[in-house]
């Protein structure tokens, strides 16, 4: 089950902090090599890690940022920093590519001998070691929080494992097997992944924005659950959106003609409260209609077309 809360905040901050830390430790040793080896490759490994520590800072202040109760002028809360700082990350991740893309076709056209290819290997196998330990941090938080800043910072540092591996066969094929050009073609390759990466991250971000409709396999499991409930048999009109870690559902519900405004109420507050319990995180905004009777302001065409 998912924490929320002051839980889930210490947790996604704690996570936001471990990548800053790994990302410093990083940096200087990746700026070391790339001085000491001058590859493209390894230029490109280190472009992308003080990428990688902006990002992280983000993240923290995101993750910080979403953690804040409603206010009077954010009433839904402030869960799509999360939203916005991954898709601050996806530009950072692109602009990276962009660059060592650049670098890498001049190395081809040009050319350039690298050097020390041993201390480009040593540290590249240190950052994999390092950023293995950071990923598997960050896919606890994840089981435990759903938080869409952390799980972008999951998706580019697994990038840094290929990106890693990538910087070791450049230097071991252009060095120490003498196959000039290795560095750039894997420059660029690097380039291309990177910028794939983006790609997919920026999706859940954009839908999160733009208030896209659940998972399916998430919304048909609350509607499953509803089902334990014969107070929402009429049930209709389903519309949910996420933010951050705050899951919003609403819906309308036929109640008999019979019942008073107050059994309706007393009846539907319980059902939500169980609801709720059930799905920590979610809030439920739900709509008493008299049975039969459809709201068609707000349907979609083929919502329309069915109700006639």
């Amino acid at each position: 089950m998912r924490v929320v809360g002051p839980e889930r905040s210490r947790l996604t901050q704690r996570a936001a902090l471990a990548s800053v830390a790994m990302a410093l430790i990083l940096l200087l040793a990746k700026g070391w090599a790339a001085i000491e080896t001058d590859s493209t490759a390894m230029l490109g490994s280190l472009a992308d890690t003080a990428l990688d520590l902006v990002a992280s800072l983000f993240t923290l202040a995101g993750v910080r940022i979403a953690a804040l109760p409603a206010d009077h002028d954010h009433r839904f809360g402030h869960g799509k920093a999360e939203a916005l700082v991954a898709l601050g990350q996806v530009v950072l991740i692109a602009a990276s590519a962009l660059g060592i893309g650049w670098r890498a076709i001049d190395r081809l056209l040009n050319g350039a001998p690298t050097a020390n290819a041993e201390l480009g290997i040593g540290v590249s196998i240190a950052a994999i070691f390092g950023t293995l330990l950071l990923l598997a941090y960050q896919r606890r938080v994840i089981a435990k929080t759903g938080s869409l800043a952390i799980q972008t910072d999951n998706i580019h540092y697994k990038s840094d494992i290929f990106l890693n591996l990538a910087v070791i066969a450049a230097l071991v094929v252009d060095q120490l097997l003498h196959v000039r050009g290795a560095d750039g073609v894997f420059g660029i390759v690097l380039a291309v992944w990177l910028l794939w990466g983006a790609w997919k991250a920026a999706g859940d971000s954009v839908n999160q924005l733009m208030d896209a409709e659940w998972p399916a396999d998430k919304r048909t499991a609350f509607l499953e659950a509803c089902h334990d409930y014969p107070e929402l048999n009429g049930m209709h009109d389903v519309r949910t959106r996420s933010s951050g870690a705050h899951d919003f559902i609403q819906f309308h519900v036929w109640v008999p003609e019979e019942w008073t405004v107050k059994e309706a109420h007393d009846r539907m507050d319980a059902v939500e409260e169980d609801l709720q319990r059930r799905f920590p995180g979610t809030e439920i905004f739900l709509h008493l209609d008299p049975e039969g009777h459809t709201d068609r302001e707000g349907m979609l065409p083929h919502e329309l077309t069915e109700s006639r």
